[in-house]
């Protein structure tokens, strides 16, 4: 392909991005006086903004989101395969979602923005033990609000799926909220796409630049039916979840249990926001 075509296409998404996040953070001042004022109101209208804000977000992107099924109207934990940081911007766009990052994720340029539009649940560092971690979703289920983790920890090219860790589950089982496993794919021209996966030492800078330049990307999202935990133990959740998933992708079993060259780790206690780290941006309102 002529090195003229994706130039074009920076050049005229650029200008809208670096806009859009103007936008966004005009939201998020507008979101912060407004929880002065009048937390409760604020907090009703928060996910709209959000959700709005992603939507135009993926305007710009050359992603073109594909649904399949719906988000559950319950209280639930959200459980989905990793793939990029756009997993966040994508799941976010169609559902009042909460993620979990530690607490100095908010002050990362960009990537702040787009954490707290999500309804990032931020954790003090050195608080982040299992049993610690447990009780911030525990919380957020019971309050009403629906939780999303990346139970892989870790991100992959989309060629297979990694156990999920069953530790991750444990608050569905104790507060008795449902699972709806979500299930992720990027594709282009019919095939695996090979430019949304954030994976290795990619640089956020330079991942972005080749999105931008990007023919249009085929997002398949797919939010499959609610499995409840009764009588299940942690790990016989997370594999039925993660059942639920490799059967909707048609992804191979094989080779999940080994960590392939093409797999950015995560430390288990960050496995619901391995997608995003210092050098990982985009943005966000609210």
């Amino acid at each position: 392909m002529s090195t003229a075509i994706p130039t074009c296409r920076r050049l005229w998404r650029t200008p809208l991005i670096i806009l859009w996040l103007g936008v966004g953070a005009v939201m998020t001042a507008a979101v912060a006086i407004g929880t002065g004022l009048a937390a409760e109101k604020t907090r009703h209208y928060r996910p709209r903004l959000t959700r709005f804000w992603m939507r135009g977000l993926i305007a710009i992107l050359p992603l073109r989101i594909h649904c399949h099924g719906k988000p559950t109207e319950q209280t639930s934990l959200l459980v989905s395969n990793h793939i990029s940081w756009l997993d966040i911007v994508v799941i976010g766009a169609q559902a009042p979602v909460h993620f979990l990052s530690k607490a100095e994720v908010r002050q990362w340029p960009i990537v702040g923005w787009l954490a707290n539009a999500a309804g990032t649940l931020f954790i003090q560092r050195g608080q982040a033990t299992g049993q610690s971690l447990h009780e911030q979703l525990c919380n957020a289920l019971q309050q009403g609000d629906n939780v999303v983790i990346f139970a892989e920890g870790t991100t992959t090219e989309g060629d297979h799926i990694r156990p999920f860790h069953g530790r991750l589950l444990g608050c569905a089982i104790e507060t008795s909220a449902p699972v709806q496993p979500v299930a992720l794919a990027y594709r282009q021209g019919g095939k695996r796409d090979v430019i949304a996966p954030f994976v290795n030492d990619d640089e956020f800078s330079s991942h972005l630049l080749r999105l931008l330049g990007s023919p249009p990307i085929d997002v398949e999202i797919h939010f499959l039916p609610l499995v409840h935990c009764q009588n299940l133990s942690r790990n016989q959740l997370a594999r039925e979840v993660r059942s639920a998933v490799v059967q909707t992708l048609g992804v191979t079993n094989e080779g999940s249990a080994r960590r392939p060259a093409s797999v950015r780790s995560c430390e288990r206690e960050n496995a619901i926001t391995c997608g995003m780290n210092a050098r990982k941006s985009a943005s966000n309102p609210a």
